[in-house]
């Protein structure tokens, strides 16, 4: 895949995501807009059952003190009014039916006390009307006599019923009683412990368990009837009418304020945000992981095609070399030549150590990987592997007429390590520092002890690096590109073998670098 798809494959899953998000985000706004008008209209119907059953428990409560009076108080005057009936006679069986229906005026002379809630006695006396409802249904047979041949009406069935009123009749009664009410404080007609109970109940019959404060209005203004901590001013105020007139009509309102509503409605769909939440997560972090990936093996995929290039030039010098000295050994005249024949061959043996230690560098790094590189471990003087490093390069730095300086002042230098692998290390370093020194070649080197461990301290006034490169320089294959990728030899293998070794023996190993001034590696490794 080149840049630009690469490029264009990333926009579009970015996209993509971006889009999930939105509509994650979009859905749990619709969630929560849904719940909350749901929430609402559920409110509304606890405010209007709650007044209705304010209202009915108000007009029962006069029912019953009227009944009350009405017994102790005795006969009424009593009045037919609007009485109605209509007569209808069979042909056939010839009986004649009788029906009525009448209303009873009974009329009670009670002090006005009835209605004075605050128990002040006046003098005064109000006629109180109860009206009854009186059907009468009747079913004559006409029968006649032999003897004078006289017609007479004879009862068959006689049915009397006396009831309550029609809706209409009642609905008029009940207006007195809401009417009288009016004059009535409205502490009065309600308790507030009875108004807590009645929303209260019947929120519960609808599922909802949240802290509410209520309270009643009359004309906007507020009244005695409220709950504590409950404020008229407040926003999301759920309000009705209670105590409307025989018109709807009415001066108060019941208010309803929940503190914890945002609370409750975000726990209403907790769980569905909770589900949605975590897989937009997941499918967040799956998509970081894979652009991670994609971009990790787009870069080892570039490094990979570097170091195919960087082994290619190595084995092809070598390669030619020794294809060279075999072409030169079958002349004649060389074969005879013993001193030209040992150049030669010494010319084929050292190419063939040079291609073998790389691909035995490959190797290392790969049993390293997968963690099938043993290392045996023994107690060693790390000064002692720091001179036999400098060895295999003092004639590296002697041929670029450089200068080492060696200042090995840590007191305890006895760690457990393995030999050969700490000193392929340092002359991994030190080979480094000698590739890219460019003009004059300097090398430091100096130990110190910290803590429990020791610190070797690798000075070089090359090239350098940028932050950049020095956070990628212990990676497989990485090499900086500087124009040419042969103008120095190697494959980017050496400080990564050298990353491997260290943390097998427990240490640490990092850089500080500035580009045009040198570099200085630091390798820590614990004390025996």
């Amino acid at each position: 895949m080149n840049k630009k798809w690469f490029s264009y494959t990333i926009g579009l899953m970015c996209l993509a995501l971006a889009g999930i998000v939105v509509v994650q985000v979009y859905w749990m706004q619709t969630a929560f807009s849904s719940k909350s008008e749901e929430f609402s209209n559920v409110i509304s119907d606890v405010l209007n059952s709650t007044a209705e059953n304010v209202e009915a428990k108000e007009r029962k409560r006069y029912y019953d003190k009227l009944a009350f009076l009405i017994d102790s108080i005795g006969d009424p005057q009593s009045q037919q009014i609007q009485n109605f009936f209509f007569i209808d006679r069979s042909l056939t069986d010839e009986e004649i039916l009788f029906y009525s229906h009448g209303i009873l005026k009974e009329g009670y002379d009670m002090p006005s006390t009835f209605l004075d809630d605050k128990g002040q006695l006046i003098r005064d006396t109000s006629t109180i009307y109860n009206y009854t409802s009186t059907r009468t249904k009747r079913i004559f047979k006409a029968s006649s006599t032999l003897d004078n041949n006289e017609t007479y009406l004879e009862p068959v069935e006689v049915l009397e019923k006396i009831g309550g009123l029609t809706k209409m009749e009642k609905a008029q009664y009940d207006d007195v009683f809401m009417e009288a009410a009016k004059t009535i404080p409205i502490h009065n007609r309600i308790e507030v412990e009875d108004l807590y109970q009645a929303i209260e109940s019947e929120l519960k019959n609808r599922g909802i368990d949240s802290r509410f404060e209520f309270g009643v209005e009359s004309m906007q203004f507020p009244t005695l009837v409220r709950s504590e901590q409950f404020d008229f001013k407040s926003e999301n105020l759920y309000k009705a009418p209670i105590f409307k007139d025989s018109e709807g009509m009415t001066d108060y309102t019941l208010a309803l304020f929940f503190p914890d509503r945002r609370e409750f409605l975000l726990s209403e769909i907790a769980s569905l945000v909770t589900l949605s939440v975590v897989f937009t997560a997941i499918i967040i972090i799956v998509f970081i992981i894979s652009i991670y990936q994609l971009i990790t093996q787009k870069r080892i995929s570039e490094i990979k095609s570097d170091f195919i290039n960087n082994m290619t030039h190595e084995f092809k010098t070598p390669i030619a070399t020794i294809n060279l000295a075999v072409e030169s050994i079958k002349n004649p005249i060389i074969f005879s030549d013993k001193e030209k024949l040992d150049r030669y061959l010494q010319m084929i043996r050292d190419e063939n150590k040079r291609m073998h230690a790389q691909v035995e560098n490959v190797l290392q790094i790969s049993k390293l990987e997968k963690r099938q590189f043993e290392v045996e471990k023994e107690e060693l003087s790390i000064h002692e592997i720091i001179s036999e490093a400098i060895v295999h390069v003092e004639l590296l730095i002697d041929h670029r007429k450089g200068l080492l300086e060696k200042k090995l002042q840590a007191k305890k230098d006895r760690i457990e390590g393995n030999a050969h692998h700490l000193t392929n290390l340092m002359v991994n370093i030190l080979d480094n520092a000698v590739k890219y020194s460019d003009q004059e070649l300097y090398i430091g080197i100096q130990t110190y002890n910290e803590n429990n461990a020791i610190v070797i301290r690798i000075e070089d006034r090359g090239v350098g690096m940028t932050k950049a490169v020095s956070k990628k320089i212990f990676e497989k294959f990485y090499r900086e590109h500087t124009g040419n990728i042969h103008n120095v030899k190697g494959h980017g293998l050496g400080l990564s073998y050298a990353k491997h070794i260290v943390d097998l023996h427990n240490g640490s190993i990092f850089v500080e670098s500035e580009k045009g001034k040198g570099s200085v590696f630091f390798v820590k490794l614990p004390l025996t």
